[in-house]
């Protein structure tokens, strides 16, 4: 079976949760499929590997003027669609390398839809609609959809009249786990909470900020940790207001086993957000032996299960009484380790590989 990713998220996503998304994917494909990928960017972070794994990469600049260079990129990848034969096209975004309409596709769809993200939160997400008018493209040309969680697949089937059986959900896993987290790598040496990912406004990071400013009033010598890109002027103008400069240690983009070390070491993961379509970093923390403390909301519940704790992600005083419980109870904090833990462990990569062959097959046949 012959497939190809078209590879539009290595052109906008160098690092992110959807290139090693497809990375795992490719990479773990049985050796009867036969994946290609086109790609116009610096073969790096998260490209995926494969024997079969035939690569179709555009060298920008490569002609001068650089104009030359981008009047020419669509048409190298058009060549690639019509001078070679593949069995169903699985597109890493919502448009195409080529710039082509994507129904005017030759092979039949199959697309990820990931969250709901820009349809629940348009005013702060895509002001334009523009995103949401290639995503309704892009969702009604393609023959099967994969969501990656129940969840989002629900807010899916609230918005289009798509026949569910067209619809199946293969869950993430974490490529990390509790063995990657013995290393060498600096962790704070007082009790820290860990936030990990993007801040974006419905991320409800602030909220984070504020309820653990009133949980440090009652205890010495604790931070809060937090993975990701810069602070923001009106986030170092909180931090501030609150006085957490001395109670927050921040990270940049870090190396897996960095951040394995950093979960294991944490006395909890809070995550505050108000809608992920999946949410990898919960089932990172679980898988390597913390506690996820997570909002109950949209697909959160899913992955975690009964192994965490929930709070409204409304509340500013529910996420308050969630840290503290784990602060006082190191017992029952050690239970919900366990059993994050095994709950970690239902979710693999193997299965969603083969799940989504299963997605490949009825389109292909």
């Amino acid at each position: 079976m012959r497939i190809l990713y078209d590879g539009q998220i290595y052109a906008s996503q160098i690092a992110g949760g959807i290139s090693r998304y497809f990375s795992n994917l490719i990479n773990k494909l049985p050796r009867f499929i036969n994946p290609a990928l086109t790609t116009c960017q610096t073969l790096s972070i998260n490209y995926p590997s494969h024997p079969n794994l035939k690569n179709f990469h555009y060298q920008r600049f490569g002609f001068r003027p650089g104009r030359v260079s981008y009047w020419l990129e669509p048409y190298y990848f058009r060549a690639v669609n019509y001078l070679n034969t593949f069995d169903v096209i699985h597109p890493t975004y919502y448009n195409l390398l080529s710039q082509q309409d994507i129904s005017k596709c030759r092979y039949p769809i199959v697309l990820s839809v990931w969250d709901m993200i820009h349809e629940i939160f348009p005013e702060q997400m895509d002001a334009s609609g523009s995103h949401r008018e290639m995503k309704r493209k892009a969702i009604l040309a393609a023959q099967k959809i994969i969501c990656i969680s129940e969840n989002t697949k629900k807010d899916l089937l609230e918005r289009y009249l798509i026949p569910e059986e067209d619809i199946t959900v293969t869950y993430l896993a974490s490529e990390l786990d509790i063995s990657m987290s013995y290393g060498s790598d600096f962790v704070p040496e007082c009790a820290y909470f860990l936030y990990v990912g993007s801040r974006a406004s419905y991320k409800n990071f602030e909220r984070l900020l504020i309820a653990f400013a009133k949980v440090i009033s009652g205890y010495d010598d604790l931070a809060l940790c937090v993975v990701g890109p810069p602070f923001r002027e009106a986030e170092e103008k909180l931090i501030h207001n609150l006085g957490l400069e001395d109670y927050i240690e921040h990270y940049g983009y870090i190396n897996n086993r960095h951040l394995a070390k950093l979960y294991r070491c944490s006395l909890a993961f809070v995550y505050p957000s108000l809608y992920e379509g999946f949410g990898i970093p919960p089932l990172e923390a679980m898988a390597c032996g913390t506690v996820a403390i997570v909002a109950n909301s949209s697909s959160l519940p899913e992955v975690v299960g009964d192994a965490g704790l929930f709070f409204d992600p409304q509340s500013t005083d529910e996420l308050i009484d969630q840290l503290r419980f784990i602060l006082d109870h190191s017992i029952e904090r050690d239970c919900l380790i366990s059993a994050g833990q095994m709950r970690a462990k239902q979710f693999s990569w193997d299965k969603t590989v083969a799940q989504t062959v299963e997605v490949y097959r009825t389109v292909a046949a």
